[in-house]
Parts: structure tokens; C-alpha cells; sequence
């Protein structure tokens, strides 16, 4: 029996008994990427891989190794690929990384693959990689399902609520702000420093994008809203609510046959 859910901390000879059991595999996708003053480079590659621990003890799964680095950071959605620290990959390496993960995870037998993005930006190229890769292995006669999802989709209105108390600014200016910082406050307090939070006004962006980007439409912070509403209790609330529709979800699709 497998003993961790992570598949770097196994043994291959473990590994492969996992696999051949049945276990699906799970991909965290995150980014190297500006938060603001507040919060790491990698949160996104923390928080993903945190989810996906949870999913993973929920189906009986093992969570791969990361992708660490992301599609490139958008002005309207995560500051933008402008800002020092965040570091990116384009479209096309993306892509090619996420087919040749799920060409590999099906080369060692796995039957179900499961991206966890963890990256505004990054789904779109998820999806085509693992769609030509699906692709490919129906021609071969292959039989492989992969699911692909962002976790903040499984948060649900009432939690929404409860949490931001009609100040929700939308998912797409969410980024460095409370979701972000009370998820890392309850899993990573060492790497919050919630005393440099910079608790300005959520961005007022265009409806559009202009390259090359204008860095004055970014807040000074890099973060696209405040986190100074952000707690450890409300990260809690969040990691147990969405761990738990996210496991219900997930366990319906992948017990189909």
C-alpha cells in the first residue's frame, strides 16, 4: 500500500501497485507568480497541491508532481506578466507540458487524470494539451478520462457570503486578495506577513487589454484586491467547504464506467 498520496515521496515499485490499482492521478497546476507584499511567489503551486492532497485521500488517488510554472500573468487577472517575480511559460510550452504529462500518466497505466488548477490564467492551455493528448490515445485505442477543473469553481454562494459579506469582487480580480490569503493563513501562517498587506481599492481595469501593458493600471500592490479582510477561520471554512463539493463532484465523474 502506497504511503503518502504524493508520488514523488514513493517508491516506483509503490507507485506502479497504486497505478495498477486504479488510483487517478492528480496534476496541481500552479504558477511562479507576484501576490503582493503579503504572500509568496508560489502560492498558487501551494494551494493547488493542498487541494489535491485532500481529493487524493477522498478518492484513494495520488497527486503528481507540480507544474510550477504557469501560463504568463494577464493585467486584468493576475497584475500582469510585467511585475519581478513572476515568472511564466508561454501558450505553446504549456500545452505541450500538459500533453506530455497525460501521454506519460497513461504510458504507466493510469485510467483517470485530474488537472487541479491552481492559476487564473492557465486553463485554456490545460484543455488543448490534454485534449490532443485524449485525442491521440483514442486513435490508439487507449481508453484514458481526464478531468480538468479550476478549485475555486466549487465555491459556493453561500460560503461566498458568509465570507466576503456582499464585497465579493469576482473571481477574476480575486488574486492576492481574501480567498488567496485566508486559504494560506490556514495551511502556510509561516509564509503570510498579513502586517504588509497593502488594503487598497480592488482594481478599476478596462474592459479590455492593451499590449504593450500600461504597468500604471496595475495597483501598486500587484494585487488586484485587498486582503485585509482575510483570516485563518475563513480559510478553514474555505478548505473544508471546497474540499468537500470538490471530492463530491469529482467522485461522481470518476466512477462512471
Amino acid at each position: 500500500m502506497a504511503t503518502s498520496v504524493f508520488m514523488e515521496e514513493l517508491d516506483a515499485f509503490s507507485y506502479r501497485e497504486a497505478i495498477a490499482s486504479g488510483a487517478p492521478v492528480i496534476v496541481p497546476v500552479g504558477s511562479i507568480e507576484q501576490h503582493g507584499p503579503h504572500l509568496p511567489l508560489n502560492t498558487d503551486v501551494l494551494l493547488s497541491k493542498a487541494m489535491g492532497e485532500r481529493l487524493a485521500a477522498s478518492l484513494g488517488g495520488l497527486v503528481a508532481a507540480p507544474i510550477v510554472y504557469g501560463y504568463k500573468s494577464q493585467q486584468r487577472s493576475g497584475g500582469g506578466n510585467h511585475l519581478g517575480g513572476t515568472t511564466s511559460l508561454d501558450g505553446t510550452t504549456l500545452i505541450s507540458i500538459a500533453r506530455t504529462l497525460t501521454l506519460e500518466f497513461a504510458r504507466h497505466g493510469a485510467r483517470r487524470i485530474i488537472f487541479l488548477n491552481g492559476h487564473f490564467e492557465n486553463y485554456q492551455f490545460i484543455y488543448e494539451g490534454v485534449e490532443q493528448a485524449t485525442a491521440e490515445l483514442g486513435l490508439r485505442g487507449q481508453d484514458l478520462s481526464a478531468v480538468l477543473l479550476s478549485y475555486w469553481d466549487f465555491v459556493d454562494e453561500e460560503t461566498i457570503e458568509e465570507i466576503y459579506r456582499g464585497s465579493f469582487p469576482g473571481w477574476d480580480v480575486e488574486h492576492g486578495g481574501v480567498l488567496e490569503t485566508s486559504l494560506m493563513l490556514h495551511l502556510y501562517p509561516h509564509l503570510v506577513q498579513l502586517d504588509r498587506v497593502m488594503d487598497l481599492p480592488a482594481a478599476q481595469l478596462p474592459r479590455y487589454d492593451v499590449l504593450p501593458v500600461r504597468p500604471e493600471l496595475t495597483p501598486a500592490s500587484g494585487c488586484l484586491s485587498s486582503a485585509k479582510a482575510a483570516s485563518e477561520a475563513a480559510g478553514q471554512l474555505l478548505l473544508e467547504r471546497t474540499s468537500k463539493a470538490l471530492a463530491e463532484s469529482i467522485a461522481a465523474e470518476v466512477s462512471r464506467p
